[in-house]
């Protein structure tokens, strides 16, 4: 059985709050909905988790928002979970308050170390008079009813573009918030940019892990290689198809947790994983992808990863794909290299 998170039990804890038909807003376990049997809207940005909520029977799911999948039926209450990027929240917050009826109300739900504290003023800006209910689990637990003055909810109007540019190729690309490296180039996909600069990879290529669309974009640009996507994340996936779209260039851009939803092979795989869940570090995504990743390379097919020094990764290549070798190397960052068994 699933051990529910500190803010989950608070809200739990609290349920007498939640009135009516409720919507949950940024939830990453889907065993949270069988303690409503009545059902609601419950909406995520994680696609594993979206797969996992379209089995609650009585819920509907949404990925990342109703721009990609309509609601039924306007809630009496919002739950909002506090995501790690605080310019997040009020995205999230503003979805939650147009999804309400008129005299709904909105719960703020997060931890302390994760900054429930200094979330409050972002809450108070959409629900003035919001109260704080509850303290326990190490979380807080606010409540407040928004101004029905300005619940629209439009996800295009958060779309932001900014311009990446190296080796003399310049991207124009999308951003969202509480999407990776919205409105820079990290210093992590530069360098694995650098390394592809010089000799073109063998296609058909793939881009794990893909955020905004950068690495995929920049390759078809620089070399012809049409660049398929794939991220599990649904700020990514709407990012990288807009990126695409704007620099005209082909290749899918597929939602996925791992590589579950990958059925072509490939002659390259590239990425630049994530490692952090929440605030804490966690390779065990990366992991997991290493795992899937022989199966969608062509024999001697190449995976070339870039990943901060102090991660774990080169025992695991070799495990999972063949020889690991050090293309370029960074302070901070190692471009890794192996052929398929």
């Amino acid at each position: 059985m699933s051990t529910l998170s500190n803010a989950y039990e608070a809200l739990l804890r609290n349920r007498h709050l939640v009135t009516g038909r409720p919507v949950l807003v940024g939830i990453r376990d889907a065993n949270l909905l069988n303690h409503w049997p009545d059902g609601g809207l419950a909406i995520t940005d994680h696609f594993g988790v979206f797969e996992q909520l379209q089995q609650v029977a009585n819920w509907q799911s949404v990925f990342g928002t109703p721009a990609n999948g309509p609601v039924s039926d306007p809630c009496n209450t919002a739950v909002v979970f506090l995501p790690k990027a605080r310019e997040e929240l009020t995205f999230r917050l503003r979805l939650a308050a147009s999804l309400l009826k008129p005299g709904g109300h909105l719960l703020l739900i997060g931890e302390k170390r994760e900054g429930i504290a200094g979330a409050v003023k972002q809450l108070k800006a959409i629900a003035p008079e919001s109260e704080k209910m509850d303290s326990a689990r190490h979380c807080q637990v606010w409540l407040g009813k928004p101004d029905q003055a300005d619940t629209d909810f439009d996800e295009a109007a958060w779309v932001s573009w900014h311009t990446v540019d190296s080796a003399g190729i310049s991207l124009e690309v999308a951003g969202l918030p509480g999407i990776f490296s919205d409105g820079r180039l990290d210093e992590g996909t530069a360098l694995l940019l650098a390394s592809l600069d010089t000799v073109a990879p063998r296609g058909p290529v793939l881009d794990f892990a893909c955020g905004a669309g950068v690495m995929g974009a920049w390759l078809q640009k620089r070399w012809g290689l049409a660049v398929d996507g794939v991220d599990v994340q649904a700020q990514a996936v709407t990012c990288a198809g807009l990126t695409y779209d704007r620099a005209k260039v082909s290749g899918v851009i597929l939602p996925s947790d791992g590589l579950n939803g990958v059925t072509g092979r490939y002659q390259t795989i590239i990425t630049n994983p994530p490692f952090h869940s929440g605030v804490a570090t966690d390779t065990s995504m990366t992991e997991d992808f290493l795992k899937q990743a022989a199966k969608h390379l062509n024999p001697g097919g190449e995976l070339r990863l870039v990943a901060n020094g102090f991660l774990p990764y080169p025992r695991l290549i070799k495990q999972y794909i063949g020889n690991c070798r050090v293309l370029m190397k960074t302070p901070r960052f190692s471009v890794y290299s192996a052929n398929r068994h």
